[in-house]
């Protein structure tokens, strides 16, 4: 019987880490996290958290946990998360996990603000038996890309660290990073071939305002004179804001692009930044990857 790709691992917070003001990280160790899987780049994983009316032993576990969950009573689900997975030490049966810390809105941040060493989670994640494509990874550029722009808010930073410290040397490209406090700003590793224009969000007013300009500017400068097309408007607060351009067999959809677009955050900036891509710059959407990773005024599922 083959072993499965992916499963829920029970891990206890060894360390916790405040690396600033808005980015904590959870340092996780476990007795079978030397089998905790990692296909690279912005590899996606989901935590469960303990809650008042839900225990951990409440999750379903099985290949149709997701389906058992969703029909149980709402009181009696454990919540869980979506994250990205930092960085694994196989060898140390440890895994780091960086969460955004900010104002106790929900079960996540509530665990966030109040968690402990020697608390614990269970993560659903890719396993070492994993092999080929990940549908967990969305950063799937062409072979052979000229320039890469990756974009987000804060809920994307720890993806764009690890895409940005996995990619070769030779990759050039622009980042775009907004941010909720100045003291944020030396969270992402560095990259030789990378422009990085991070900025502080000040005031919640200014929300996107940083992002959406230096996006824009980023296109006007990489993204060659190109026939915007027409994109099917998606109604964020109903549908889930979410396309990664695949071949049938998973890959990039391309074998080459002057640039590719790697979009993550708020759904309402990435709908923005979806249409001026497309639409008007005229960037080959087989060739743009954007993901509403949550909605303003909106609790993830």
């Amino acid at each position: 019987m083959s072993s499965p790709t992916s499963r829920f691992f029970r891990a206890r917070v060894s360390t916790i880490t405040d690396i600033s003001p808005s980015f904590r990280r959870f340092t996780f160790t476990g007795d079978d996290l030397d089998q905790y899987g990692d296909p690279g780049f912005d590899q996606r994983v989901k935590i469960v958290f303990p809650s008042a009316t839900a225990p951990l032993e409440a999750m379903p576990t099985d290949e149709n946990w997701y389906l058992t969950w969703r029909d149980m009573p709402e009181e009696s689900r454990p919540p869980f998360r979506t994250y990205t997975t930092r960085a694994v030490r196989t060898s140390e049966k440890a895994v780091d996990i960086d969460m955004v810390a900010h104002d106790v809105l929900g079960p996540a941040s509530a665990w966030i603000a109040q968690a402990q060493v020697g608390d614990e989670v269970l993560i659903f994640a890719p396993t070492t038996a994993h092999s080929g494509v990940s549908f967990g990874v969305d950063f799937v550029p062409p072979a052979n890309s000229d320039h890469i722009l990756l974009a987000g808010d804060e809920t994307a930073a720890p993806a764009i660290a690890v895409i940005l410290e996995q990619l070769p040397a030779d990759a050039r490209g622009v980042v775009v990073l907004e941010l909720p406090h100045p003291d944020d700003a030396h969270y992402l590793p560095s990259h030789a071939g990378f422009d990085i224009r991070i900025a502080a969000r000040g005031h919640e007013s200014d929300r996107h305002t940083h992002l959406v300009r230096s996006v824009e500017e980023a296109v006007a400068e990489l993204a060659p004179s190109g026939r915007g097309a027409d994109v099917e408007e998606i109604d964020i607060d109903t549908d889930i804001l979410w396309e990664v351009p695949r071949t049938a067999k998973g890959g990039a959809a391309l074998k080459s692009a002057p640039l590719y677009s790697w979009l993550a955050g708020e759904a309402g900036a990435i709908k923005t930044l979806r249409r001026h891509l497309v639409s008007d710059a005229g960037v080959d959407r087989r060739a743009v990857a954007f993901m509403g990773y949550w909605r303003l005024g909106k609790a993830e599922v």
